[in-house]
């Protein structure tokens, strides 16, 4: 299942000038992502864009997860294998999402060479993994890494895999904390202070129509306003996205 995502590609010069003569990468700015199997051109980007091939992420996360425990259960490749998606479980740690509805945690890496996707990592509760990559579920931890030649995040891989595992772990092991016990106004307006004041209007509109009852849904308000309503690339989401889970487990204990 895994082998047919692992299909080698090559970065191909854009060739330019009058006489169609240049072979240099920089005489362009633009190179292909070729298939070097069939041949087919995946994408054409940048000279900035970094290619970090499926083999490379596989080979940096299939130890990690295989001391985790975790079992493969999805690898697929989407359109002519611009994009892939591989999904995880861990068998031996179970979330009750609700009564009598017991799930296992989830670890999904995507990766993709047209340009669409980051390379990303998350775990979670999920129901569902759609053809388009879009997920239906609770994200417990995420991280994305952005395909640039600047970008040195990319080599800090296997860490952020093992601490994506780690939390859904924890999380997991905790989550009837966050799900039993009943949300205190209190710790909404607590939660609100964490986030730039330049925000809290926005923060107040969204749990207001999202309505978290426990602490388990204000967990995923807060993950969704970090992941998807904050600049990835300032310390100061990152930071916020750290106190995140600390805190509001602090306050479901209390």
């Amino acid at each position: 299942m895994i082998e047919q995502t692992l299909f080698p590609v090559m970065e191909v010069a854009a060739i330019g000038g009058p006489d169609g003569v240049v072979d240099l990468l920089d005489e362009t700015g633009y190179k292909f992502i070729v298939r070097e199997d069939t041949g087919k051109v995946l994408s054409c980007m940048t000279n900035d864009y970094k290619l970090v091939e499926n083999k490379q992420i596989i080979d940096t996360a299939t130890p990690i997860l295989k001391q985790h425990k975790a079992e493969l259960k999805e690898a697929v490749s989407l359109g002519d294998g611009q994009k892939t998606i591989w999904k995880w479980i861990i068998p031996d740690v179970k979330m009750e999402v609700s009564k009598g509805d017991l799930m296992n945690p989830e670890i999904i890496i995507k990766n993709s060479y047209d340009g669409s996707m980051q390379v990303h990592i998350l775990s979670g509760a999920f129901r569902l993994v759609c053809s388009n990559g879009m997920i239906i579920g609770n994200v417990i931890d995420n991280h994305n890494y952005r395909h640039n030649i600047n970008s040195l995040n990319i080599d800090n891989l296997d860490e952020s895999i093992e601490r994506t595992i780690i939390q859904a772990r924890k999380v997991a092991e905790e989550f009837p904390v966050l799900k039993d016990n009943k949300l205190k106004q209190k710790h909404i307006m607590e939660l609100v202070k964490l986030f730039p004041s330049t925000m809290s209007e926005f923060i107040t509109q969204y749990l207001v129509a999202n309505k978290p009852k426990d602490y388990w849904d204000l967990f995923n308000c807060a993950t969704y306003l970090t992941s998807h309503k904050m600049n990835r690339k300032y310390n100061t989401t990152h930071k916020i996205e750290s106190q995140i889970y600390p805190s509001i487990t602090r306050w479901a204990k209390s």
